[in-house]
């Protein structure tokens, strides 16, 4: 497709025999056609470390996209879905910005035509693409309103000159103000010993949503449940973005700042059922997880999974819905 600079390869997987009863993901996704008939899923890579990089973190998380899929292969499904891979976006030695304008066209052009779609990174500045990519969507250009539900460790809200891992949600509000759009921006999974004073304070000057990690336990599920449902309510369309470290170092090892306490795997799981179940998803995207620092493919599978779960509930949805992969406008 236009925008993308390395074609998908072939998915591979456990074989264990012919017939929709052994189906598994590795032989659902298809190339995506030059006309794919709108309603599917889509997969689109994004190969970049820069922003970690800038960011001092631990760089790697370039090779998150094949790592993704050869997790995602294997699943089993329980009923067929309609899933396409697009191929990768590659940032080019340190051009991010250019890298990320690219992504960003790209899920537009997916967006426009009718798909769920799903970016597999690459460190969090991928971010700043998927927002460009729902941003200039025409249905936000039709007067649909969105919000960012990030599940992530970090507010990623610093003013840097220089775009990274760190500033991607910092970049969306200062573009949305020039826009003279409000920006509803909410974070789950906040750790108060990594984001600084400064950032708090931002974070509130700035209006957004957020619950600490130490309100996202198990015991307090009712209460994340209210969160992520008060949210949605005030949106028509939804950009879900998984930064890896939100999820406990034993269960995400694989990531550049392991959590040292983090949210548990049901939590993070029940939300995305939430909003795999609003019909609002216009796109998805995982981020952070970098194979060399992983652990028996530990934090691969992980994310692996909440795709899987994310994607098939959001593909599968009974209800009615406009000619578009998970995207419902109620205005």
């Amino acid at each position: 497709m236009r925008y993308t600079d390395v074609e998908p390869t072939a998915w591979t997987g456990r074989d264990d025999g012919p017939g929709i009863e052994h189906l598994r993901w590795y032989r659902a996704v298809e190339p995506l056609p030059e006309h794919a008939e709108s309603g599917a899923g889509v997969l689109l890579g994004f190969r970049s470390d820069e922003g970690v990089r800038r960011n001092k973190g631990r760089p790697g998380a370039a090779r998150g996209p094949a790592a993704l899929r050869r997790a995602l292969g294997p699943l089993a499904l329980a009923a067929p879905i309609r899933v396409y891979d697009a191929g990768d976006v590659v940032v080019d030695g340190t051009d991010l910005e250019q890298g990320q304008y690219r992504l960003g066209a790209a899920a537009t052009q997916l967006i426009d035509a009718g798909h769920l779609v799903t970016i597999l990174g690459g460190g969090h500045e991928v971010a700043y693409g998927s927002y460009l990519g729902v941003a200039n969507s025409e249905y936000v250009a039709a007067g649909a309103h969105f919000g960012v539900l990030n599940l992530d460790a970090h507010f990623d809200l610093r003013a840097d000159a220089r775009p990274s891992s760190g500033t991607p949600f910092r970049q969306m509000a200062d573009r949305e103000r020039e826009h003279g759009r409000r920006f509803d921006y909410a974070v789950l999974g906040i750790a108060q010993p990594s984001n600084t004073a400064a950032l708090f304070a931002t974070a509130d000057d700035l209006g957004m949503k957020y619950l600490l990690d130490d309100d996202c336990t198990t015991a307090n599920l009712t209460g994340v449940e209210s969160f992520v449902t008060d949210f949605l309510d005030t949106v028509d369309l939804l950009y879900l973005t998984i930064d890896l470290d939100v999820l406990p170092a034993a269960i995400a090892p694989g990531v550049s700042a392991p959590a040292a306490f983090g949210v548990p795997l049901d939590v993070v799981q029940r939300v995305c059922d939430l909003v795999a179940g609003s019909g609002k998803l216009a796109l998805l995207d995982v981020a952070e997880l970098n194979p060399a620092l992983d652990i028996d493919d530990r934090t691969a599978r992980t994310a692996a999974r909440l795709i899987h779960r994310t994607v098939t509930t959001s593909l599968t949805r009974s209800d009615d819905r406009p000619t578009s992969g998970g995207v419902h406008p109620t205005n």
